[in-house]
């Protein structure tokens, strides 16, 4: 008989991140997610039903089992990002509860960044609004390839359908300008249970999938293996002991393709080349390795290299660059101006760089770019070129979101301004085209 564990290990893993404005009801949807996909222990159920209780509330307060923090539950909204680990028999998954309040904004960020698939609730008695739209944004500068649109208490307007396909085909249009692949809206009333779990006996003129449903079935690709091959170094590992004298490996993480013995490889950003010697993983040698494993290479020659360069094939290696055009969402509570002199983090390495221009500013009401903004404060989206007092080996964000992503970090004090992705704002239409078709390749 197979074990659940031998059964969940075979399943895929989705990540997807929820955001909304505040009270759409994000907590609230996603404890009815946990809830009525049996993934709450008993003894947290009960934690929730007692403080429900203390409360005066009849029913068990389900948005208590993600908003973990006391000021969340004192003020009933969702402030920091939290994180909910959960499985069903088809799929297992990562979700990150993100705030909606819009000095949060910058959080969802952190939670869609490497989300697979975002869901944005809407009310469905206000429709879409500001924050809305700069959700559908991020998610759409981060290249999240599944957006949902979950139209919450739907009970509160009498399950009416007008209501709903007002506000999906309003969304749908401003999200579709933007280059979202794919977008799927859901008519759901999360206190009530309707299309959450369970099909809704309320709408009967609704024929599409529950929430659930679509987490457990949408497509998701992982296959970075089919992506030009990167090493960020983390570690130069030199021993030098009687047992291993003359051993230099290379440790890191594939961040994406894949690497085998014997490959020409360019190490950036000085452009030497060398050969693929061996590749050490978990204590053994072998001739293949492949995203997202950790190994240790080593090379034919001995070359100078160090913590932050990058190997690549020679073949596919990318261009070094000391001018970066990106898009950012500036996350600091300090405004980001031109002439600001800043450290830029991309994959290990750290270099420092100062902002010469910040070209537009987005205006999220109709998609325009303010021109010349002077600057940006936080929650804000905009174009900046910076330049770099080292060469960096950049890909385009829409080609790879691991090693076409950076930071803008306060070298004062460490704190991280800015969230960049290189190349292109938003996806074309010929690369919504080709998404549709092919799914994007993270």
């Amino acid at each position: 008989m197979t074990t659940t564990t031998e059964q969940l290990s075979a399943t895929t893993l989705l990540r997807f991140a929820t955001a909304g404005s505040v009270d759409d009801g994000k907590s609230t949807l996603v404890g009815r997610l946990l809830h009525d996909s049996k993934s709450v222990l008993e003894d947290q159920l009960e934690a929730v039903e007692r403080v429900s209780a203390d409360r005066g509330q009849d029913a068990p307060d389900l948005a208590l089992l993600t908003d973990g923090l006391r000021a969340e539950r004192e003020q009933g909204i969702t402030i920091d990002v939290a994180y909910r680990y959960f499985a069903t028999t088809r799929r297992r998954f990562i979700l990150a509860d993100t705030p909606g309040h819009v000095q949060y904004t910058r959080n969802m960020v952190t939670g869609a960044s490497t989300a697979d698939l975002a869901v944005v609730l809407v009310d469905a008695r206000n429709g879409v609004i500001e924050q809305t739209r700069r959700h559908a944004a991020v998610a759409a500068l981060l290249r999240v390839p599944h957006v949902v649109l979950a139209v919450n208490k739907m009970d509160l307007v009498d399950y009416r359908e007008p209501v709903f396909a007002k506000i999906a085909e309003e969304f749908t249009a401003y999200a579709s300008e933007l280059g979202v692949p794919e977008i799927t809206a859901i008519p759901i009333s999360a206190l009530a249970g309707d299309n959450v779990v369970e099909p809704s006996a309320n709408m009967d003129w609704y024929g599409g999938p529950t929430v659930l449903e679509h987490l457990e079935t949408v497509p998701v690709s992982h296959d970075l293996t089919a992506c030009p091959a990167r090493f960020p170094v983390q570690y130069v590992i030199r021993p030098q002991t009687a047992e291993h004298p003359d051993y230099r490996g290379y440790a890191g993480q594939i961040a994406s393709g894949v690497l085998r013995v014997g490959e020409a490889v360019t190490v950036l950003p000085s452009g030497r080349t060398s050969v693929i010697e061996g590749i050490d993983a978990l204590g053994e040698s072998v001739d293949i390795a492949w995203s997202p494993q950790s190994v240790t290479l080593r090379l034919k020659d001995d070359i100078d290299i160090s913590r932050g360069d990058l190997i690549a094939p020679a073949a596919s290696a990318p261009a070094t660059t000391q001018d970066v055009v990106a898009t950012v969402c500036h996350v600091a509570d300090q405004p980001l101006a031109v002439g600001a002199r800043v450290l830029l983090k991309h994959t290990t390495r750290t270099v420092k760089a100062i902002v010469k221009e910040i070209p537009s500013r987005l205006t999220l009401d109709d998609l325009s770019q303010h021109p010349a903004p002077g600057q940006l404060v936080a929650n804000d989206i905009g174009r900046v070129v910076v330049r770099t007092a080292e060469p960096l080996a950049l890909d385009a964000y829409a080609d790879s979101r691991r090693t076409g992503s950076f930071l803008l970090i306060d070298p004062a004090d460490g704190t991280t301004l800015a969230a960049g992705m290189a190349g292109e704002s938003f996806a074309s239409k010929a690369e919504t085209v080709r998404a549709d078709e092919e799914g994007w390749d993270f």
